[in-house]
């Protein structure tokens, strides 16, 4: 395997076009809207992944930022040289493409302030520290995620008091994206939550919710969620209806004898999760 092209080709998948799971809940979504606007907003939605697709060009002009997570298989060990594979194909598909170019230059202070301008090729946006996990398979999967700013901008890591009691917890995490999916614009929104211990763990958990959920697959927690928040009537792109949430991703790790649980809350908007994956 070519594992730099095939990294390179993964890019361009996760931004071009939606999985089988999101073209069927849209389709469901169009079907059940009672909003005239809404339900035209959705079409507009399926059709740009259309073009998108057949034409190779991104879904969104936020081409996002590049995050790696690796399964580990038992018999594929991870190696330098495979990371830096990863790292060259990603350049690679960002430059084909193409991604916008949002890499900016200079040293620590002059990077915060934005102060040296821009490079000018996407390739020189570089993807985020690697997450590495054990798999329980043989093989080896690596997962390619591209985070827009919009979501990103909108997302919150916070500890919430428990209170003994799940349902304080998810509440804050429904009252969040309440208040913060009007702002979003881009809606329907698949709200992406990771619930752990430190922040680092909460957010890898809301990284693995937008890899493994699945619209077609929701749990019972998914579905309040998304209930929920569809009684808002925000709708697609705020312009009211039933559709302000396709469904709702969750992870659930690990917890301490404490009185705090770590909320990861990413309300990501419709083209997202950008998600494409590599089988080693």
């Amino acid at each position: 395997m070519d594992l730099t092209k095939e990294v390179s080709k993964a890019v361009i998948q996760a931004s071009t076009t939606y999985p089988k799971n999101r073209l069927t809940a849209f389709k469901k979504a169009i079907k059940n809207e009672t909003n005239d606007n809404a339900k035209w907003a959705l079409k507009i939605m399926m059709k740009n992944e259309e073009i998108a697709k057949n034409k190779k060009l991104p879904m969104c002009d936020d081409t996002g930022i590049p995050h790696i997570f690796i399964e580990q298989g038992k018999n594929s060990p991870i190696s330098i040289e495979i990371l830096n594979e990863i790292q060259l194909g990603i350049a690679e598909g960002l430059k084909k493409l193409p991604g916008r170019p949002m890499a900016v230059k200079g040293q620590d202070i002059e990077r915060i302030e934005q102060s040296q301008g821009l490079y000018d090729s996407p390739s020189m946006v570089k993807p985020a520290p690697i997450l590495l996990d054990k798999s329980y398979n043989e093989n080896t999967k690596i997962h390619i995620l591209l985070l827009g700013g919009g979501p990103e901008i909108r997302a919150k890591t916070y500890r919430v008091f428990h209170k003994h009691s799940y349902e304080e917890v998810l509440n804050f995490a429904i009252g969040w994206l309440k208040s913060s999916l009007p702002m979003l614009g881009c809606t329907p929104s698949i709200p992406c939550i990771g619930i752990g211990r430190t922040h680092f763990e909460a957010s890898s958990l809301m990284i693995k919710s937008m890899i493994y959920g699945d619209l077609s697959n929701q749990s019972n927690l998914e579905q309040l969620i998304s209930n929920e928040i569809n009684k808002t009537n925000i709708g697609p792109m705020g312009l009211g209806g039933d559709t302000t949430v396709l469904g709702s991703f969750i992870q659930i790790g690990n917890q301490r004898a404490s009185g705090v649980r770590i909320v990861s809350i990413r309300p990501s908007c419709f083209v997202e999760p950008r998600v494409a994956t590599i089988t080693l």
